[in-house]
């Protein structure tokens, strides 16, 4: 073989394999999909409150309600703070910031009834037993500032959609009740704040359940948006 034929032959290979690859299509990386966090969030709430609810009305006589602690810390606040941590990877900042807050919420509120927790033992008169007057007052505001929170997390859904919004709203309604409970110890407003806690409970699961089921079984519940959606050409 000539010198000039494999000089010909080399770049005859060297063409094609500039052609071949610049007419290859390009190969697309792919990026893992990340589950949706607000079923676990949403339905970690409702089942964390719903509960609390529960006890709140005293049910079948039982007044201790230290089985709840359970309950808030392992599901209701560290479901909630797995799904805020992925809300934030997702970049949904009210997600996130709501997870996160209210993971916040049950973990400090199981931690006041955590008898290592030293909390209750502080405002127990040695002499009874019993919790102090200061401690009523103390819990009220812990709900007083919770409920600013709160607050602050309705604005901010009235553009989203209503069962959102409902959530919130008797979020709101719950905790102003169960502030003044404790400030006043009307048992009328301990009622109507387990009553409103149902409320958001359920709303909470009907959430839940809309985002898990839309996803497994094409089943839609209605979200009821609040702003017109734009149609796709």
């Amino acid at each position: 073989m000539s010198r000039q034929g494999s000089v010909d032959d080399i770049e005859s290979q060297q063409k094609n394999g500039m052609t071949s690859s610049a007419t290859a299509a390009p190969v697309e990386p792919r990026h893992r999909q990340l589950a949706d966090p607000s079923p676990l969030g949403l339905l970690a709430f409702a089942q964390a409150l719903f509960l609390v609810s529960l006890f709140g009305v005293n049910p079948q006589g039982v007044t201790t309600p230290n089985i709840l602690i359970a309950s808030l810390i392992a599901y209701g606040g560290l479901g909630q703070t797995i799904a805020g941590i992925f809300a934030f990877i997702h970049g949904n900042t009210f997600g996130a910031t709501v997870f996160c807050t209210y993971a916040g919420f049950q973990l400090s509120y199981a931690l006041i009834y955590l008898p290592g927790s030293g909390i209750i033992a502080a405002y127990t008169d040695a002499t009874t037993g019993l919790p102090t007057a200061d401690f009523l007052t103390a819990i009220s505001l812990f709900i007083w500032a919770w409920f600013i929170v709160t607050m602050i997390f309705t604005v901010a859904a009235v553009r989203s959609n209503l069962i959102m919004l409902l959530v919130l709203v008797f979020t709101d309604l719950t905790l102003l009740f169960l502030a003044v409970y404790y400030q006043t110890s009307i048992a009328a407003c301990g009622t109507a704040a387990s009553a409103f806690g149902f409320v958001t409970a359920f709303m909470a699961y009907w959430a839940g359940a809309q985002a898990l089921w839309s996803v497994t079984n094409g089943v839609n519940l209605p979200m009821i948006p609040l702003t017109k959606q734009e149609k796709s050409a």
